[in-house]
Parts: structure tokens; C-alpha cells; sequence
């Protein structure tokens, strides 16, 4: 009697309150959908948790200890800013910030050559999707059988540029990447001929989303080709350049399997890097305090270029 007395007075209930009731129901809805979305989200949140984000703040953390791995947690020591400290007075570690500034110039030297790429294959080539393939190629190679076949060329006596240098009476050639004044500028060559195949790929789809109207419109006018690519292409590519911009930077501070096969940072450490001195602080040197120091440096510079890069946008991005 008692059961179906509380099962009328609810009956009662709801009917005298019926958006009460709907509230209630539509609540327990949402919050059965919001943990089944949870239960379905977590091996994401799971993985993303503790292979990047517990990562992150341990590096954040042992930026400010001196720790060597090897012996274990025990021989922590916190040292607070010693580590960054360390780092300025470095010149290792300068000059790798200086290497990483110069390499730099890869980014807006390789979206130049693929602009120029992707607008003669995009107006006045027939084979377009195989010039788009032997482009791309690089690109999704392995880095290591690039560098194994880079360093064959600047071979610095029997390498085909050399030969070739010396067949047009260039008489001392550089020894490229023996040769300290001319290493880093050989890694940029390589870097900019893997990279240009992914830009040329993107640029190619921001030309053929630009309207044709636009083109036949400044026809009309009497537009020279220069007006064209002033007025029209550069203004509709602006996302694109932006894109390949912000990821050329980023991808420039990460640079470290063409270091590692071709030069291992020298000859002099002239072509190291960061993240290759941070590999060498760590694994060969076994500095972990050290080299969490570095990857905060690096992040602090990666995010405030990224930040100048998203303000400057709006200046001469045009969505």
C-alpha cells in the first residue's frame, strides 16, 4: 500500500508540475550522455595525460633541479634558476639559439621556391599530378635516406656537386658540410629541398580555390600579370602563407634526425641545434635538470613567435 501511495503521489506530482518533471527527466538524460561521452573520451584523455601533459610538467619542474637518471629519484636536487643560469653562460648552448635564428631563413626560402613551383605547375604544366608526386616525394621519404643521399653529393672530393663545380673551373669547391663556415648553409639546402613538396602541395589547393571570376574581372580592366598576383593571389593565399609560416617556424626548432645522421652539431658545433643539444645534455651527459631547461627555453621561444605570428595576422590575413 505504501509503494503505490508513493507512486500516486508522484503521478500527482507530475501532473500538477509537468515541467518540474520534464526538467527532472531531461537532466538525468544529459547527465547519462554526458558520462557515456566521458567513458567513450577517456582512453584519449588517458593517453593524451600521461604521455604529454604529465611529461610537460615534469619538464617544467625539473628545469629547476639537478638530476641524473641513472642513479634515481633519490639524487634530486632542487637548484632553483642555476640551470637557466648555466644555460646563457653556455656557448654551446648560444650558438645552437643562433644556429636555430639562421635556420629560420629556411621557412619564408621554401614557401618561395613552392609558390613559384605550384604557379607553374597550376598555369602551365599538363602532367600536373605527376610533377605533384615527384615533389611530394621528398617529403614523405625517410629524413635518414635523404641525409644518406645528401651527404653522398657533398662528398667533398668525389661528390656530383663538387665534380660539377670543378668541371666549370671552380678550382677549391667547398667541403660542405666538413667545412664549419658552409655546414649549416648545406643542412638548410637539404632541409628546404624535403620541405618544399608539402608547401608546393598546400599552395597548389589555396590556387585552386581562388574564384576564376576574379581573373577574368581584371582582364576586363586591363590588369598586367603582376597586378594579378599583387591584388589577387597573394590577398587569397594570406591563410595559406600564414599556416605554412607558423608550421615552418615550429618545425625549424625541431629539427634534429637530419643533425643527428649528417654532422652530429659540428664540425666546432656549427650546425647545432637546440633540440640536438638538448639530446646530447640529457642522454649523452646525462643532465636532466640541464636539458629541461633548454626544452622550457625552447617552448618560451616556440610560444612567443607563434603569439607575434597570431597578433600580426590580422593585419594581412584576409579570411
Amino acid at each position: 500500500m505504501r509503494d503505490l501511495s508513493v507512486e500516486a503521489k508522484t503521478v500527482l506530482e507530475n501532473v500538477e508540475h509537468p515541467v518540474k518533471a520534464k526538467k527532472k527527466g531531461k537532466s538525468a538524460i544529459q547527465m547519462r550522455e554526458s558520462w557515456t561521452g566521458v567513458l567513450f573520451v577517456s582512453p584519449m584523455l588517458i593517453g593524451v595525460s600521461i604521455l604529454t601533459l604529465l611529461p610537460i610538467l615534469a619538464t617544467f619542474m625539473l628545469s629547476f633541479a639537478d638530476w641524473n637518471f641513472i642513479v634515481g629519484f633519490k639524487s634530486i636536487k632542487w637548484v632553483g634558476l642555476d640551470n637557466f643560469k648555466a644555460l646563457f653562460e653556455n656557448d654551446v648552448f648560444l650558438k645552437s639559439v643562433m644556429n636555430n635564428l639562421l635556420f629560420l631563413l629556411t621557412v619564408p626560402l621554401t614557401m618561395m621556391f613552392a609558390l613559384i613551383i605550384a604557379i607553374v605547375i597550376d598555369k602551365h604544366v599538363y602532367a600536373k599530378s605527376y610533377f605533384k608526386v615527384a615533389f611530394f616525394m621528398p617529403y614523405i621519404s625517410s629524413i635518414v635516406a635523404i641525409a644518406v643521399v645528401w651527404q653522398v653529393l657533398f662528398n667533398p672530393t668525389e661528390g656530383p656537386i663538387n665534380q660539377v663545380l670543378l668541371s666549370l673551373g671552380i678550382k677549391n669547391p667547398p667541403t660542405w658540410i666538413a667545412d664549419p663556415d658552409f655546414a649549416l648553409f648545406s643542412v638548410m639546402i637539404i632541409q628546404i629541398w624535403a620541405s618544399i613538396g608539402f608547401s608546393m602541395i598546400i599552395y597548389l589547393a589555396g590556387l585552386q580555390s581562388i574564384p576564376k571570376e576574379l581573373y577574368e574581372a581584371a582582364d576586363m580592366d586591363g590588369a598586367r600579370a603582376w597586378d594579378k598576383f599583387k591584388h589577387i593571389m597573394l590577398p587569397a593565399l594570406s591563410p595559406t602563407t600564414f599556416f605554412l609560416l607558423i608550421t615552418g617556424i615550429i618545425g625549424t626548432f625541431k629539427v634534429f634526425d637530419l643533425i643527428a645522421v649528417l654532422t652530429k652539431g659540428g664540425p666546432i658545433n656549427s650546425t647545432t641545434m637546440l633540440v640536438w643539444h638538448l639530446y646530447e645534455s640529457a642522454f649523452v651527459n646525462l643532465k636532466i635538470g640541464y636539458a629541461s631547461a633548454i626544452a622550457v627555453v625552447l617552448f618560451v621561444f616556440v610560444l612567443i613567435i607563434t603569439l607575434v605570428q597570431w597578433v600580426g595576422q590580422k593585419k594581412w590575413v584576409n579570411y
